[in-house]
């Protein structure tokens, strides 16, 4: 395997056109390589496991555009299926079969969601739940876990993780105190808290919305019963709780994290967001769940909600193929790699003496440069981050592609066969060697 230099040639260049036309060159904050430094890789193509950036360097992709590409890059039957629908138009601004299709396959999957309302984005849909909760309890307080992503959303972009986490910012300009005043943060796993919060103001919490495994400080499962005591509080005080599968949802399971942890003996989240996944890599979201709660949206409703490319026919199309291809064998393949993955990653790291903790939901997984378990925010930042960009840049040296920031999920997808699992193994030593020289210089 060809070592690939440190710098980029092509993509600096397309950085620097980038530059004068977008805010950091990139149109999603964490792209900017700002927490691992050098010059992000603009990427040309994607095949199967593999990506190809501008300077025709081929990297194992262990992003896979950040979830949805689960089958891997160009997947035939969802190719076949998104030059089928471009065939027919690209967008109508009616209802379609498509969307009717896509909306059957998650209702089918998810066993507590009644309804779907499809959207272009998890932000979109994240907001939507929220404005849903807030109009079905007349309420208007929401709460919410610090280190939990739910999208750029005024009120939830307190303590939120992911690329806020990454630039240590613990809120965003622009949004308004008045809104962050509508929202509780409270740390995740600590049932206590919630339970305080509630005594104080329970009548006037409308919901907690948590993503159902958190993966936006890194991977960060709930504790045993801790939704459960979620879905309990909520219900003894006539609140809503939102459980946020944009990241796991069709990605843990085919129900996503409800079908590894759930059915709850105190019941089931009112609402989900799903995203990601299945939309098979095109702009595709849903939020859905109890069909009474849902039927207050427009035009049932009086809670209105719309979008123009919402159930997009191109998106849809694409969204349903990858859905149909999400099988029982392909999930225990996802299992396979991330299994010999995450074996190898302990194995390497604690042969070159790096303190280290891997942690899984499912197939996702992410390593904390530090001793002991990862439970809520503060943990999650308490590690080594330059440990975690001297581990990025020889992964990426030697034609690997990860998150590149310490507070992501790695992903990989049924696409990842023994030959590009093998090129991840064979790449790791090297890579703790270079955690192990940045712990080595706290030392001196």
């Amino acid at each position: 395997m060809t070592a690939h230099p440190f710098d980029a040639p092509a993509s600096q260049a397309l950085l620097e056109r980038a530059l004068a036309v977008t805010p950091g060159g990139v149109n999603s904050p964490v792209r900017a390589f700002r927490a691992v430094g050098g010059t992000p890789r603009f990427m040309a193509s994607g095949t199967g496991p593999y990506l190809t950036d501008v300077d025709g360097r081929e990297y194992v992709d262990l992003v896979c555009s950040w979830g949805p590409m689960i089958l891997g890059h160009g997947h035939p039957a969802v190719v076949e299926a998104v030059s089928a629908a471009v065939s027919q138009g690209f967008s109508f601004g009616t209802p379609s079969e498509n969307e009717v299709a896509l909306g059957e396959e998650i209702v089918a999957r998810v066993e507590p969601v009644g309804q779907v309302r499809l959207v272009s984005s998890g932000t979109e849909a994240t907001m939507s739940a929220i404005r849903l909760a807030r109009g079905y309890t007349g309420r208007s307080l929401i709460v919410k876990f610090a280190g939990c992503y739910h999208g750029h959303v005024d009120s939830l972009l307190a303590q939120a993780g992911s690329g806020v986490a990454t630039f240590a910012l613990p809120d965003s300009a622009g949004v308004p105190k008045e809104m962050a005043a509508e929202t509780i943060v409270l740390p995740f796993n600590d049932l206590a808290a919630v339970e305080e919060a509630f005594a104080a103001r329970g009548s006037e919490i409308a919901a907690i919305i948590t993503e159902a495994s958190p993966g936006n400080m890194g991977v960060v499962p709930p504790a045993p019963g801790f939704t459960e005591g979620l879905r309990r509080i909520t219900a003894a005080h006539g609140a809503l709780l939102i459980s946020d599968e944009v990241m796991t949802g069709f990605r843990c399971s085919a129900a996503g994290w409800y079908g590894l942890e759930g059915p709850y003996a105190a019941g089931a989240p009112d609402l989900f967001t799903f995203g990601k996944v299945m939309g098979g890599g095109f702009p595709a979201a849903a939020f859905g769940g109890r069909a009474d709660v849902m039927a207050l949206l427009a035009p049932v409703g009086p809670v209105y909600q719309a979008g123009t490319l919402s159930g997009n026919p191109v998106a849809t199309a694409a969204g349903r193929a990858t859905l149909q291809q999400c099988t029982p064998e392909l999930y225990a393949r996802l299992d396979e790699v991330a299994d010999a993955i995450t074996g190898a990653l302990d194995t390497e790291l604690g042969r070159a003496g790096v303190p280290h903790t891997i942690q899984r939901a499912g197939s996702m997984f992410s390593v904390f440069f530090r001793d002991g378990a990862v439970g809520n925010y503060d943990q999650a930042r308490d590690q080594h981050v330059p440990a975690f960009a001297a581990f990025f840049h020889s992964m990426l040296s030697q034609g690997v592609y990860l998150p590149p920031s310490a507070f992501e999920s790695w992903f990989v997808s049924g696409a990842h066969d023994d030959a590009a699992v093998d090129r991840i193994v064979s790449a790791l030593p090297a890579a703790a060697s270079a955690a192990a020289e940045s712990f080595a210089t706290i030392d001196s």
